[in-house]
């Protein structure tokens, strides 16, 4: 028997049964779909989250108080003597090579007023640079000066959203408005920028970090940012920061992150939890793996008259092992084809349904499905092949 004789006896033997091969087909189907639809979500999933973290730029270092690397360390109400961050702090960092913006930065809840409507907001303490360095732009007006610390002014810029809500349609360039026990002046009103992990970035409100320091009576800053030029490697800034505080503060007692290590951190995450929903919707191919086995071994016992008067026509038991093996094979890729393409409807469907919803279909995971599928039929398929290959010819005509 040659190979284009046993790729037809295997497809006959399919045929030829086929409501049989399409309940098996059916069980790595469900599982390849379970697979494709599980990552396909995940992978959206991973996207999105790694979209809401980048559109503040890539080239971000922040610096935040406290060591978090230390082992232990000190539980939240007791005293501690961690030097907080200072303006005189971010100032310092300008100098470091590479660096193109530094934003001090401290922020709180408040109360902002104007014309008789009240509404709570957060309230963002920068400066100038913190257009550059979070990737934001400015659609009336300007946005904060560049003001040092001892002179900054008492000027607001809006989000969208909390300038239609405090001031309508009408122009809110040059209008008081009251943070807290505090005025200011309306000096911009910044584009829209959507949420950021379920907080509207279009409902805030940034003024200069010293007079948000005196808004919410504090003597430090929260973190600070700093946006380093492109060609310039993030580790040299982040080693060269750290060595500038280090010296000021005596030791080093704040954290130094660098936007590519959280994002390569939060990748890693990620693609874990990617990894292990594949592996949840991985349990279900095992069903069709224990389907394959079932259907061959009775495949074997309805075709044993016809396996013996092939070996008594001279058929070796090595081309009777592969011809089974082979129909398993089929079965399964057939089957993981199938998958493939209801998975992928299922997951364009949950798309279109579900517009906010990120659905993302990973390829590397469509190649895998099918690739393990065909594992899946050849190993299933190993012991049904191997006892169809064993029997006596003699034994194998006698069966009825």
């Amino acid at each position: 028997m040659n190979a284009t004789d046993a790729v037809r006896f295997a497809w006959r033997s399919i045929t030829a049964h086929r409501l049989r091969s399409v309940l098996t087909l059916s069980g790595i189907a469900v599982g390849i779909a379970a697979v494709i639809l599980l990552t396909s979500i995940g992978e959206g999933v991973h996207r999105f989250v790694m979209g809401e973290f980048s559109q503040f730029g890539t080239h971000v270092i922040g610096i935040m108080p406290g060591r978090t690397t230390a082992s232990g360390g000190v539980p939240a109400g007791l005293p501690t003597s961690v030097r907080p961050l200072t303006l005189d702090d971010a100032r310092s960092l300008r100098r470091v090579p590479g660096v193109v913006g530094v934003v001090p930065t401290a922020w709180g809840n408040a109360e902002a007023q104007a014309r008789g409507r009240v509404r709570r907001t957060i309230v963002y303490g920068v400066s100038d640079a913190a257009l550059a360095v979070f990737n934001m732009q400015v659609a009336v007006g300007q946005f904060l000066p560049g003001d040092g610390a001892d002179e900054a002014r008492s000027f607001v810029v809006l989000g969208p959203k909390l300038k239609h809500e405090l001031f309508g349609t009408q122009n809110a360039l040059g209008e008081r408005l009251r943070l807290g026990g505090q005025s200011f002046r309306v000096i911009g009103v910044l584009a829209s920028k959507g949420q950021f992990l379920g907080l509207d970035l279009d409902d805030t409100a940034f003024v200069p970090a010293a007079r948000a320091m005196e808004l919410f009576n504090r003597d430090s800053l929260t973190e600070i940012h700093l946006t380093y030029d492109p060609g310039v490697a993030s580790r040299s800034v982040a080693a060269a920061a750290e060595a500038i505080l280090s010296a000021r503060h005596g030791r080093a007692d704040f954290t130094v992150t660098t936007q590519e290590e959280m994002l390569s951190t939060l990748s890693n995450i990620l693609d874990v939890l990617t990894m292990a929903v594949a592996a949840l919707g991985s349990i279900s191919l095992l069903v069709g793996a224990v389907g394959i086995v079932t259907i061959m071994t009775i495949a074997v016992a309805e075709r044993t008259p016809e396996i013996g008067l092939m070996m008594a026509l001279g058929s070796q038991r090595r081309m009777i092992l592969w011809l089974f093996l082979g129909e398993a094979v089929v079965l399964a890729v057939l089957g993981s084809l199938l998958g493939v393409a209801i998975g992928f409807g299922l997951a364009q469907g949950i798309r279109v349904a579900l517009p906010a919803l990120p659905v993302s279909t990973p390829l590397l995971y469509v190649v895998l499905s099918v690739a393990s599928s065909a594992v899946i039929g050849l190993v299933a398929g190993v012991l049904p092949a191997r006892h169809a290959a064993r029997l006596d010819p003699v034994d194998a005509l006698r069966a009825e």
